[in-house]
């Protein structure tokens, strides 16, 4: 059933898989759907917000994803609308206040 899948093992695996493959490439598989869909279960299985987002040229906007307990995902959106689960973890750091009140930073 649908309802019964673990949004976790899903995030799990695509850590798992970047890992496992970081020679190859071409191999690794990641989690892709609807932009809406994913922002969704990210709030629901792990209570991450937005933290912020960059443009890669015209290509592609990559958000960042976090919760209070540390959990975070990077998530990117290209050109057509496809969102992929680029990458997932645990021990979230927030240092942007560090990085703005610093010179040259």
């Amino acid at each position: 059933m649908a309802r019964d899948f673990s949004f976790r093992w899903v995030k799990l695996a695509v850590v798992g898989a970047m890992m496992v493959l970081p020679a190859s490439p071409a191999l690794a598989q990641f989690i892709c759907g609807g932009h809406d869909y994913l922002v969704a279960r990210l709030a629901e299985s792990f209570e991450e917000k937005r933290l912020g987002y960059g443009v890669a040229g015209e290509a592609a906007i990559f958000e960042v994803f976090v919760s209070a307990g540390g959990t975070w995902t990077i998530l990117m959106t290209d050109v057509k609308g496809r969102s992929c689960i680029l990458a997932a973890g645990d021990g979230w750091e927030d240092t942007l206040a560090t990085a703005v009140g610093q010179p040259g930073g």
